[in-house]
């Protein structure tokens, strides 16, 4: 393996707020910078980038020794995912160390080649894997995904405490579903509520890198293997993936800027 400039985690307290969704589009929004961009299946028991990426079934990776694999690419980007080493309707029945071990080997025994952002799809949970990779890699930091509901704030905030806890940068708050638009009338709501990801990132001195719409398409890509970023380049949708990853870009670009020093002066007093 070889380094990349950034390892982001991209992780939320709950299931089911489109943390997935979210980080292939993110990851291909980067790429479209003209970044180089990797991405790693951290979901174990659950894979789903390779269905979301529209990388056929019983896509094997290759191997270099017998002891490297070599990352499949799908739409510029390269990937690995336990889906690609388990037939996809066998469930893997490990326990957490075993899990955590598996999550290791595809890290560092993937020949990602030279990138600049490799991001990694978190299952959801502060559990053993998310522990396992805070103190194995180096980690740029961590992007928290979260719906406005109160109970998925409940749970980003725990995602956000737990990385704190474990010395890894918060690098900001995507909010998912924020509002969804009528596609009969162009009447917008917000159904899940409202603010709820520029509150947590207020409390906890974060960047709110974007709020996303609910839109059909955005689903609809995904299951296709189509990410609405490639898709619909133009939709607000793909825009909002672009604005997080523009901000994303300039809070990394933040941490890495020397601090100011003072002046220092002598003199012969």
């Amino acid at each position: 393996m070889q380094a990349a400039k950034h390892i982001i985690a991209v992780a939320s307290g709950k299931g089911g707020v489109g943390k997935s969704t979210t980080a292939i589009n993110l990851a291909l929004a980067l790429q479209s910078t003209g970044a180089r961009v990797g991405l790693l299946d951290a979901d174990i028991y659950g894979p789903s980038v390779a269905l979301m990426l529209g990388v056929p079934d019983g896509t094997r990776p290759d191997t270099r020794d017998g002891k490297t694999l070599v990352p499949v690419t799908a739409h510029g980007l390269v990937s690995m995912s336990m889906a690609y080493l388990a037939n996809e309707r066998t469930p893997v029945v490990w326990r957490g160390p075993m899990a955590g071990g598996a999550l290791i080997q595809m890290l560092e025994q993937t020949d990602w080649g030279e990138l600049d952002y490799l991001l990694i799809d978190m299952p959801p949970g502060t559990g053993d894997i998310q522990l396992t990779l805070s103190q194995k890699a180096a980690l740029s930091g961590a992007v928290i995904v979260t719906t406005p509901q109160d109970i998925a704030l409940l749970d980003a905030r725990k995602g956000i405490e737990m990385f704190r806890k474990v010395n890894v940068p918060v690098l900001g708050v995507i909010e998912n579903m924020a509002t969804h638009t009528c596609s009969e009338c162009g009447h917008t709501e917000s159904i899940f509520g409202s603010d709820g990801g520029e509150r947590i990132s207020s409390e906890y001195g974060v960047e709110l890198l974007a709020s996303l719409p609910l839109a059909r398409t955005i689903r609809e890509h995904t299951d296709a293997g189509t990410p609405v970023v490639l898709s619909e380049a133009d939709s607000p949708a793909a825009k909002a993936y672009m604005a997080a990853a523009n901000a994303l870009i300039q809070v990394l670009q933040g941490k890495e800027s020397p601090q100011d020093f003072p002046t220092i002066s002598i003199s012969d007093d």
